[in-house]
């Protein structure tokens, strides 16, 4: 009688999957996504996503994301050819967003990831 080789997809198997197609992603849509994510979410702890209400804005969670994607934008920016602009010019817009968001605004150059863009 044979040993069947079959098993059934479990947890590991997803995850050894997810890991093996990420190793066949270029490094700059990583980055890109990873952008594209922290942005989304900034924008709505801001409040800025469409039917977003008051108890939907979390400054504090959006300061975390901000200054996340500042960095992220920091670092590849070199690397991010035609993306660097609407990427930077994306991260000032929720800065800005941020600022007018905030009952008391940081100190010009204090607010989220503002050292870093």
């Amino acid at each position: 009688m044979s040993e069947n080789t079959y098993s059934t997809p479990g947890p590991s198997d997803d995850a050894d999957a997810q890991v093996r197609e990420l190793g066949d992603i270029p490094a700059i849509e990583v980055i890109t996504r990873a952008v594209v994510m922290l942005m989304s979410s900034a924008a709505e702890k801001l409040g800025l996503a469409e039917g977003a209400t008051d108890d939907d804005v979390d400054l504090d969670e959006a300061r975390k994301l901000i200054t996340a994607l500042a960095g992220l934008f920091d670092a590849a920016r070199g690397d991010l050819g035609l993306h660097a602009t609407p990427i930077r010019d994306g991260v000032k817009g929720l800065q800005a967003a941020f600022r007018e968001a905030s009952a008391i605004p940081d100190a010009p150059g204090e607010g989220p990831g503002e050292k870093l863009v």
